[in-house]
């Protein structure tokens, strides 16, 4: 890497403290900051070194004679814009900054700050992918092509699949741009498949929509958090911060305030004067905010939200079969590489039907304090770029016929232990075993389909 910075002038000392002392000064926030949170928050060593592979995970090593046959990966979309929502609700808080009459400026500098910070967010941005998400797709296909060579060797067919969301097809694009045409997969042009019904099954699921996404009710935690102590507090400190009533503020507005610094981040990697306005404290409290969302709409709140993406673990599991059946009749693997890029809402669910991250106790509104030790953190589990991987491996010189076949999986591209084993290797037949259940009993059709009598009581999901 050192080839890339070779020949650069050196700059002065001022100019190389300047970024340091703003990253300083909005360090204590960038760990809260949910699924706005860059890629770079879990896998730290990319800062320095996009291309990086990070330290050997200890226990990762495979048996000897073990050969990749299939690789498998959801991921989620780069890093994006904000919604036309969420720029709606941005301008008309700094409209209210801007009506502030010059002569509180002294009085109020935060406030004064934000004032003169350019509103650069248009509507027409709606959601779709930054730069920086061009580029976090581009370095993770170099990643994995470095991670599994003989997978993405040249002449191995690459299957690309996508939402239809703008984001996600640039995403896919940008993945494939990352390969080069050093790696000639198939074709100079891969295809993206655009497939929903995999990517976006919660939109197709009516049970979903009509109990979890559409009903007000589903979300009555997250409402009771928004109205509690602790978003009160941060409510009335920002408020103060900016020498407005706080009749005037709400828990919508806070966390608009709080993503915009977020958003800045990882869009253009700029401490925003946005920033400012809270501590990591009130950051603990956003971000509680935001999982709480996440645990209630795609986690496991209610069981339609993770039961809907059965879809899209059985389809994992036919082609991984599909594999195996290929390679004990030593013909070639038909889909060596299958990549699709979805969203938080994909991956969400998905882990949750495997069991993954799941707290003793539920999220909710009155135990923030009893939850700071919580392992869903959605920041964690799906920051932008997000990647679900499953690896199946050939291997010789074994004991067991049943040990021929083994599988690896990486979230974020740190391996996972399996839950039947606390492995991170486990024969494919022990892992289909252990999901049994999901693979043989679990149909969207019937999963997703509406009570015959109209029934909304959350008692039903």
């Amino acid at each position: 890497m050192a080839s890339r910075r070779a020949g650069a002038t050196l700059p002065s000392a001022a100019f190389l403290l300047l970024p340091l002392l703003l990253a300083m000064a909005s360090a204590g926030l960038n760990g809260y900051f949910g699924t706005k949170s860059r890629y770079e928050e879990v896998n730290p060593h990319l800062v320095g070194d996009p291309l990086s592979l990070g330290p050997a995970a200890a226990g990762s090593r495979l048996p000897a004679a073990c050969a990749p046959l299939q690789l498998r990966a959801v991921l989620r979309h780069g890093t994006r814009y904000p919604t036309a929502g969420q720029i709606r609700r941005l301008g008309e808080l700094h409209a209210r900054l801007l009506r502030r009459p010059a002569a509180a400026a002294a009085a109020c500098p935060a406030a004064a700050d934000l004032a003169a910070w350019q509103m650069w967010y248009e509507e027409s941005l709606d959601g779709r992918l930054a730069p920086q998400g061009r580029r976090d797709m581009e370095h993770l296909a170099r990643r994995l092509a470095a991670r599994f060579p003989a997978l993405f060797a040249a002449r191995r067919r690459l299957e690309l699949a996508s939402s239809s969301k703008h984001r996600c097809l640039q995403s896919s694009a940008a993945f494939r741009r990352g390969l080069g045409p050093s790696l000639s997969l198939g074709s100079d042009e891969v295809e993206v498949e655009v497939n929903d019904s995999l990517m976006r099954f919660f939109d197709h699921c009516a049970k979903f929509v009509a109990l979890v996404e559409e009903n007000d009710t589903a979300m009555c935690q997250v409402n009771a958090f928004k109205e509690g102590p602790e978003m009160r507090k941060v409510l009335e400190k920002v408020a103060s911060a900016l020498c407005l009533p706080v009749e005037e503020l709400n828990a919508d507005l806070v966390q608009v305030a709080f993503l915009t610094c977020s958003y800045e981040l990882a869009i253009k990697n700029v401490t925003s004067p946005w920033c400012s306005l809270f501590s990591e404290e009130d950051a603990k409290v956003l971000e509680y905010l935001n999982d709480l969302k996440q645990y209630w709409k795609r986690g496991y709140g209610y069981d339609i939200n993770s039961r809907s993406s059965c879809i899209l673990f059985q389809d994992i599991f036919q082609h991984l079969d599909k594999a195996v059946e290929e390679s004990k009749s030593s013909k070639p693997i038909s889909s060596p590489l299958i990549v699709q890029v979805g969203h938080a809402e994909t991956l969400q669910p998905l882990l949750a039907l495997m069991g993954f991250f799941k707290d003793d106790e539920p999220l909710k509104a009155n135990n923030y304090v009893r939850q700071t030790h919580r392992k869903f953190r959605s920041g964690r589990i799906v920051p932008y770029a997000a990647n679900l991987v499953f690896v199946l491996y050939h291997c010789d010189q074994v004991k067991t016929s049943k040990e021929e076949y083994q599988v690896q999986m990486l979230l974020n591209e740190k391996l996972m232990p399996f839950h039947h084993s606390n492995e991170t290797i486990s024969t494919y037949a022990d892992l289909k075993d252990y999901y049994k259940d999901i693979l043989e009993n679990c149909h969207f059709k019937e999963e997703c389909e509406l009570p015959k009598v109209n029934i909304t009581a959350i008692d039903e999901l």
